[in-house]
């Protein structure tokens, strides 16, 4: 089977088992919105922002060096150290932040943050696992893990929640997920048995690869994190609680086709490393993609979010409309960011992103202490937003000498379309002011898709024929191509 054969049929498996994984999790963050308060969410959020922001660490970036072609990667050898590296490192990792939580944290909240820790410590073991099945472009198992995942946690956190278990129904999805890890990859027809091994060499090379990798990662966990724990800080559990909600509804559109996309591609670009031309065709076509899904979804989150706070999740939760639409700038960037950073990682530069990352981070702690204090929220919202256009320019310069793009028809139709599209939908909006709010927000999602759609439809109607020609030949040679040998 070539690789185009296994990219598609990686990127089905995963795109499905996301979409039903985000439509399990859109409901289960409905239903604990419903049931739970906001001071909850924030303790959650920040204890979970405090395991999070270090979580790199026990993994020390070596998962990226075994995916990364070398011969010392190669091979069980490779397998064992990877797996003893990371055993050690998580035992160190525990020790560590058990030490210095008590600093960050309230006694009485501190079992919460034991919990998530552990249970991070039990999924990093899984590691060895799943970097073997990236490295063949195989998302089958891991798949079903999550997905198998996604409906347990959700079925027992909203069971917890309905009867008043409180901070208990959200962390019972981190012990769940754990276990389910550890018995998907390593008890049930395992994927590969976990033992220990050494080899001086690639040991060594291990560590290395991820000597450079490491800090960027960590400072990735900070970009992700450090907001949580300054609103958390700054300006108490229930605004973080606001604040982390309108971040998880925000970035669905995240999970449903940017994850899966860049989990496929990442191994991908490394199976390509070399091969510059066709590089730069896998950059560019799931780049594309990742825009102009993403600009749809945010445009229609934009317009339709006062409705589904007020018909869905309750009135309790307006203040996280504005944080909310200022969020979605993430939505929009994050994935691409994501994808741009995995051309480093194939190439073996890390140190590129470790460097943007490093100036991504300044941009966003000057944001949070300067509009922060302002605007509450709505500052750390907008801090957010800064550091990732900041982040997506540098990144993009950095990466031309490794692929070639136009960020003109990265950018150019789906922007277009975003402003026609919303255009539409305020002209729709005004014209049925006096109409019922169900019947506004249909009307806005018909303008706003209408306009999206057919701009995107007159501008690029040759490309798209290309790609989804491509796209059904290559699925029909899969229909075709017998299945590889189960991985021993």
């Amino acid at each position: 089977m070539t690789l185009a054969q296994r990219s598609v049929r990686s990127a089905g498996y995963t795109i499905a088992s996301s979409g039903f994984q985000a439509g399990v999790q859109f409901v289960r963050s409905i239903v604990l919105a419903r049931l739970l308060l906001p001071e909850v969410f924030g303790v959650y959020a920040y204890a979970a922002s405090l395991v999070m922001l270090t979580h790199a660490l026990p993994g020390f970036g070596m998962g990226s060096a075994l995916v990364h072609r070398a011969h010392q990667s190669e091979g069980e050898t490779a397998r064992r150290v990877h797996f003893t590296l990371t055993f050690i490192f998580n035992i160190l990792w525990v020790a560590l932040l058990g030490l210095i939580a008590p600093w960050f944290i309230t006694p009485q909240h501190r079992w919460v943050l034991w919990a998530i820790l552990l249970s991070r410590a039990g999924q990093h073991l899984t590691n060895t696992g799943r970097v073997l099945l990236t490295r063949k472009v195989a998302f089958r198992r891991v798949a079903v893990i999550d997905t198998t995942t996604a409906l347990s946690t959700t079925i027992a956190a909203i069971y917890l929640a309905w009867r008043g278990a409180g901070l208990w129904s959200l962390v019972s999805t981190d012990i769940i997920a754990a276990l389910i890890a550890l018995a998907g990859f390593y008890l049930i027809r395992p994927v590969w048995k976990p033992r220990f091994g050494w080899e001086r060499e690639t040991a060594a090379y291990l560590l290395d690869f991820g000597r450079r990798t490491t800090a960027g990662i960590i400072i990735l966990q900070m970009l992700d994190r450090v907001d949580d724990l300054w609103a958390g800080a700054f300006l108490g559990d229930a605004a973080l609680g606001f604040y982390s909600r309108a971040y998880t509804f925000a970035t669905y559109p995240r999970k449903l086709f940017a994850s899966p996309i860049n989990q496929v591609v990442s191994g991908t670009y490394a199976a390509l490393k070399g091969k510059p031309k066709r590089l730069s065709q896998a950059f560019f076509r799931a780049n594309a993609f990742l825009i102009r899904s993403g600009f749809l979804l945010a445009g229609l989150l934009f317009l339709l979010v006062p409705e589904f706070v007020h018909f869905v999740i309750g009135d309790k939760w307006q203040p996280m409309i504005t944080p909310f639409r200022l969020m979605l700038v993430y939505t929009l960037l994050d994935p691409i960011k994501v994808s741009t950073g995995n051309i480093f990682i194939a190439v073996g530069r890390p140190e590129i992103l470790t460097r943007a990352r490093f100036w991504q981070l300044g941009v966003m702690l000057a944001g949070l202490f300067t509009l922060g204090p302002l605007w509450g929220i709505e500052g750390v919202a907008l801090a957010v937003d800064l550091m990732l256009v900041f982040g997506i320019a540098l990144l993009f310069r950095e990466a031309r000498p490794y692929v070639r793009f136009s960020a003109r028809r990265l950018f150019g139709a789906p922007l277009l379309g975003l402003v026609l599209g919303l255009g539409l939908a305020k002209l729709t909006y005004e014209l049925g002011s006096d109409a019922a709010l169900l019947t506004q927000a249909a009307w806005k999602s018909v303008a706003f898709l209408a306009g999206y759609v057919i701009s995107l439809g007159l501008i690029e109607r040759t490309q798209w024929r290309s790609m989804l020609m491509t796209a059904s030949s290559l699925m029909k040679l899969n229909s075709r191509v017998p299945r590889p040998p189960r991985t021993p």
